[in-house]
């Protein structure tokens, strides 16, 4: 087939998962199963090797990431129902005062957002950032805007948030080393938002911050600050750590016990899961167990959607590598000289059309994988930052149809109009930023 039928195949398929994602709010995992089926046929691809590239598609994506999303969910529900955020949130605002709360809002969205869902994130802190409100001269757009942009820019960069670690795993990256690199581009972006917020959030007026009146209490059985922070950083230390040590090498070559340890206890699922029974300990006493199992249970059905869709990720990631588009795909872009900025813009696309940054980036990822030699990003280091340039791209923008966009609205009690104008403008200047510290990072590696 020539190059122009490939490029046709590659943007027709994207084009259709855009068009019936945003346009038909079809769910995402139905989307991208039937355009990879779609896509098999119209390339002329035997039938049975259809079905099972398919297969093949679905399981391994499973393979490698599915245990990280379901451990991943759990914790983030352990950590909501054990109150440890809310505790986490009250040290840090004691640390640098209530004139300083939109600080601390930030500083506490980064942290609550490293093991928990952006949405989740914000709903568990809503009552806390509502009292703020009350108790501080800030107003609600400014300590919105700093919440929302704080618990965003990690979700869309740092693992094991499913997006960017599914691309991870598309990728070929380490997953520890995308989860440093993330945070460290992560924390400039917290303080943009918090920049943002305290230039253009006090010029926004709005009446939904008159018209909240009631008390929220705060809980007295709050875990112990340790209790809280630990089963949080657990995880990231153990990931970071391993890929530090083992930064070169194979870990299966170690010889040394202790650094077979260190391989295991690194691994993202064994980290996670240490993370669980830390997270376990600071539950009530009273019907331990019980309680334990149920929100065992709540963690795994809240990791079921996105499993769903990460799947569907995988069947049409499998079946463009199946296909002759990945050579096509990749000698052409060879000439356009784009590099990292082709992920970027690719992504970028993707979210501001159907919204969701997790379909954005793992819809990027199956089509950039194959391009990578192309880009010349085929090394450990440039497969890093090629993810993270998707992870970058999948924050432009947010708006109406995106999901997190309406529990910002919803829960803040803000008018969508208000969004538009705070709100949304950010997500993009927070992408092209996150994407030029991302290039400043390869130009530093050469």
């Amino acid at each position: 087939m020539s190059t122009l039928w490939l490029f046709g195949l590659l943007l027709g398929s994207v084009g259709l998962i855009v068009w019936c994602t945003a346009r038909w709010r079809m769910h995402p995992f139905l989307v991208l199963f039937l355009v990879a089926l779609l896509l098999g046929l119209v390339s002329g691809m035997p039938l049975d090797k259809i079905v099972d590239t398919l297969k093949e598609g679905f399981g391994e994506t499973m393979k490698k990431i599915g245990l990280v999303i379901i451990l991943g969910t759990v914790l983030g529900v352990l950590l909501e129902r054990s109150k440890a955020t809310l505790r986490m949130a009250n040290f840090i605002l004691g640390l640098v005062g209530e004139n300083r709360a939109p600080a601390a809002l930030s500083m506490t969205g980064f942290l609550v957002g490293l093991p928990i869902f952006c949405d989740s994130g914000f709903i568990i802190l809503n009552g806390l950032k509502q009292s703020l409100v009350r108790r501080t001269p800030f107003g609600m757009p400014l300590m919105t805007l700093c919440l929302a942009t704080a618990l965003y820019g990690v979700h869309c960069l740092v693992p094991p948030h499913p997006g960017i670690a599914a691309a991870a795993v598309t990728m070929g990256a380490d997953l520890g080393m995308v989860m440093l690199v993330g945070m460290g581009i992560s924390i400039p972006l917290t303080w943009l938002g918090y920049i943002w917020a305290l230039r253009f959030g006090p010029k926004i007026e709005d009446s939904a911050q008159q018209s909240e009146h009631e008390h929220l209490d705060e809980p007295e059985d709050l875990p112990s600050i340790w209790r809280a922070f630990l089963p949080v950083m657990l995880p990231i230390f153990l990931i970071g750590l391993k890929s530090l040590v083992f930064l070169g090498r194979a870990p299966e070559n170690a010889m040394n016990s202790w650094l077979k340890l260190l391989s295991l206890l690194g691994d993202p699922v064994i980290a996670l899961l240490c993370a669980i029974v830390l997270a376990a300990i600071i539950l009530p006493k009273q019907d331990h167990f019980q309680l334990l199992q149920k929100w065992f249970g709540e963690g795994i059905e809240k990791a079921g959607p996105i499993l769903a869709i990460i799947a569907g990720g995988g069947t049409f990631g499998a079946m463009l590598k199946a296909t002759e588009m990945s050579t096509g795909l990749a000698n052409s872009i060879m000439d356009w000289h784009l590099g990292l900025f082709f992920p970027f813009l690719l992504a970028a696309i993707l979210k501001t059309a159907q919204g969701s940054s997790t379909v954005a980036v793992i819809t990027a990822a199956s089509i950039v994988a194959p391009a990578l030699s192309g880009l010349g990003l085929d090394s450990e280091w440039g497969r890093t930052l090629a993810v993270l340039s998707l992870g970058a791209g999948s924050m432009v923008v947010s708006h109406a149809n995106d999901a997190y966009f309406w529990v910002i609205a919803t829960f803040s009690n803000l008018r969508s109009d208000t969004l538009y104008r705070l709100y949304t403008p950010v997500t993009a200047v927070m992408g092209i930023v996150a994407q030029l510290l991302v290039w400043l990072l390869s130009l530093g590696l050469q």
